[in-house]
């Protein structure tokens, strides 16, 4: 029976300053006076479409162009010698065999059939088509076999795939693989930085125009590269300064510009970086870079009002170009008066602002009173359980290696002092090297990649346990003012999303979308309503849907209570469309803004209390109240291990649930690396 397809989207990217000052940069591996490169990349709003799912023994590929022609299936026998040979051939498939080549030397995996339906990318055009694909099929195996690789580490195995291919790829070209966040990429040598830019200020509105011209990355690269690493000619010099320092100070403005939301001042240096192109590249490759198309668009007279600057994209030549806009409507009109007057087709860019989500909070602090006496030897949180990939972990690594998946680069847990050295011990001490020698090799290099962690895990010391608010007021200076994600210790997150989604990203997906506080809820019986927080509010319809949760489970929250009584649940929780019977809950994740220190600040000063304790419901009542509050309903199951129980239906039935859903036998999981960590 063949296995169940999953979805995935992978967008292309652009880079918005600085191309060609990646290869630039990792010149500096032999001359070391070449200044870094620096580049700013963002992905685009089009992309690869496909569906995804295993197979025994090959890697199969069907794709579809932008112009909606199909070609495949391509096959090949997931071999290594096989892999290799079509990677070295070229063309589309091969892209594909170079990533699945390097996944197959370094992991467990059988095979791979992709399905790419719908491609609304531009091949050829700058955008990284080719990049998009590598991207896909890391994902792809990422996903299926649980081999739990960040962002990252999908752009190494991109890149380290694309180049066993004929393709001239640079190392900016993966930075498709982190979607719509722009990101600040320096190169020096072979050490690769990447830096998220934070957004401010009103959207800006691009358009990306395809010039329908031609243009040979081969020859541009080949005359930009002559004088590399050594300039010798007045040309090689001035693409090394034109690369060099020029770029530098260009980026460093640029990034000034887009955390201050200045779109005038942005638009000004793209034009200022096009002049610097024209004179210092144009010389070294006279025949690609004279681009009459691009500099016919760039001094179209019916758009320079709405504008407030152009330039090329990519390598340059007459492939594409980049517009940034005064506003929506002036977006909409340049679309329309390019396609009228040139008859260039025209794409939408449009980046929002608003902070990225990067640190997570673990409350880790309770006193495990359903589990005593066990409890009084071993926290909760480091109960064992088997995860997904076979392997025997505390819980709290299971969540911590969930959230390094989803893109959070922090994890605070709030520990008791006495429970201090147990968690870093777990984080932050080896093990002897003796006990080492004693383990497989693949439990060694698990090791290894465990203390990889210690960078990203960090601990809150809570010296009274004065409830689970007291716990989250805990943490008010080790997230700096920063939105963060809030997930209980004692608890476990299963998907069941077709899309193959992660609860954790299904609740940060919505946060995405919408900007606002986020609950994550489940559906819930009437007679276990009184174990939760329970929440009401209307659905929120025709909300965008943005590879996340669909409009319908998403609902703007009007009432929490927290733990209600039957009657009460009944008179005052009833939610339309729910079935009879059915309430919302809280899951146990939460995206939360730093508003909800001030609230619990309040709420401790006015010695504010339920049942003795500081609570976290009350708060976020309040929050509901002065900044709105998303419910999400997960597509998941949620594990609760706070009584003996409820741990032992954990121990049960946890693994299985993720690996049903992977379609991965328990006693085959593959290794994994916690530095590849994907959520539970």
């Amino acid at each position: 029976m063949a296995a169940e397809w999953t979805r995935l989207f992978v967008p292309g990217r652009v880079c918005l300053f600085g191309e060609h000052s990646d290869w630039a940069g990792g010149f500096r591996r032999f001359n070391s006076a070449i200044p870094v490169g620096q580049t700013i990349v963002v992905g685009t709003n089009q992309g690869l479409h496909a569906k995804v799912r295993k197979h025994s023994n090959k890697l199969i590929i069907t794709s579809t162009t932008s112009d909606g022609d199909r070609h495949g299936p391509f096959s090949v026998p997931m071999r290594k010698k096989d892999l290799l040979r079509a990677a070295r051939e070229g063309g589309f498939f091969s892209y594909a065999a170079g990533v699945a080549y390097k996944l197959m030397i370094d992991h467990q995996v059988a095979g791979l059939e992709i399905d790419n339906f719908e491609t609304d990318l531009p091949h050829g055009k700058g955008l990284s088509s080719s990049a998009a694909v590598c991207v896909l099929v890391a994902r792809a195996f990422s996903v299926l076999y649980h081999l739990k690789m960040t962002v990252r580490g999908e752009m190494e195995y991109a890149y380290q795939g694309e180049i066993l291919t004929p393709s001239k790829c640079g190392r900016m070209d993966q930075g498709c693989a982190y979607g719509s966040r722009p990101i600040l990429m320096t190169y020096d040598g072979e050490f690769l930085d990447v830096e998220e830019l934070q957004l401010s200020g009103p959207p800006l509105h691009y358009v990306l125009v395809d010039l329908r011209g031609t243009k040979s990355t081969t020859e541009i690269l080949r005359g930009l590269q002559e004088g590399f690493p050594t300039p010798t000619t007045a040309t090689h010099h001035g693409v090394h300064e034109l690369l060099g320092q020029i770029n530098l100070d260009i980026a460093k403005k640029a990034c000034e510009a887009f955390r201050a939301g200045d779109a005038a001042r942005l638009g000004a240096l793209m034009t200022e970086a096009q002049a610097h192109f024209d004179r210092l590249a144009c010389p070294a490759c006279p025949s690609q870079l004279t681009m009459p198309l691009l500099h016919t668009l760039l001094a179209l007279p019916s758009i320079q009002p709405l504008i407030f600057g152009g330039k090329g994209v990519g390598s340059q030549g007459d492939g594409t170009a980049q517009l940034l806009c005064r506003d929506a409507t002036s977006q909409a009109a340049v679309i329309a008066a390019i396609e009228k007057e040139l008859g260039m087709p025209c794409l939408q860019l449009t980046l929002t602002s608003g902070p990225q989500v990067r640190n997570a909070l673990i409350t880790a602090a309770g006193a495990g009173a359903g589990n005593f006496p066990a409890s009084k030897a071993v926290k909760p949180e480091l109960f064992p359980i088997i995860d997904v990939d076979g392997r025997a972990k505390p819980v709290v690594l299971v969540h911590v290696e969930a959230l390094l998946a989803a893109g959070i680069t922090d994890v605070h847990i709030v520990v008791q002092p006495e429970d201090l050295p147990s968690f870093e011990r777990l984080f932050k001490k080896p093990v002897a090297a003796a006990n080492l020698a004693r383990l497989p090799a693949p439990l060694q290099e698990y090791e290894r990649s465990l203390m990889d962690l210690a960078d990203h895990v960090h601990f809150i010391v809570q010296d009274r346990q004065e409830g689970f608010g007291d716990a989250v007021w805990c943490a008010r200076h080790a997230l700096q003012g920063q939105p963060f994600v809030l997930v209980l210790g004692e608890h476990l997150y299963s998907s069941t999303a077709p899309s193959g989604l992660s609860c954790l990203r299904q609740v940060l997906a919505a946060y995405q979308i919408s900007r606002q506080n986020v609950l994550g809820l489940q559906r819930t019986p009437l007679d276990h309503v009184s174990r939760f927080g329970t929440v009401t509010g209307v659905w929120r319809r025709n909300a965008p849907n943005d590879s996340g949760p669909n409009p319908e489970d998403l609902l703007d929250i009007s009432r929490i209570v927290e733990k209600p009584t039957r009657d009460q649940a009944s008179e005052q929780l009833v939610t339309d469309g729910l079935g009879a019977g059915e309430f919302l809950t809280m899951f146990g994740i939460y995206v939360l803004s730093p508003k909800v220190f001030d609230i619990l600040g309040a709420h401790i000063a006015g010695n504010l209390r339920v049942n003795g304790m500081f609570q976290l419901t009350p708060a976020l009542d309040q929050l509901r109240k002065d900044e709105g509050l998303l419910g999400c309903v997960v597509k998941g199951q949620r594990f609760d291990i706070r009584d003996p129980s409820s741990y032992l239906q954990a121990l049960r039935e946890y693994p299985q649930a993720g690996c049903a859903l992977l379609n991965v036998p328990l006693s085959n999981a593959p290794p994994s690396s916690p530095r590849r960590a994907s959520d539970s």
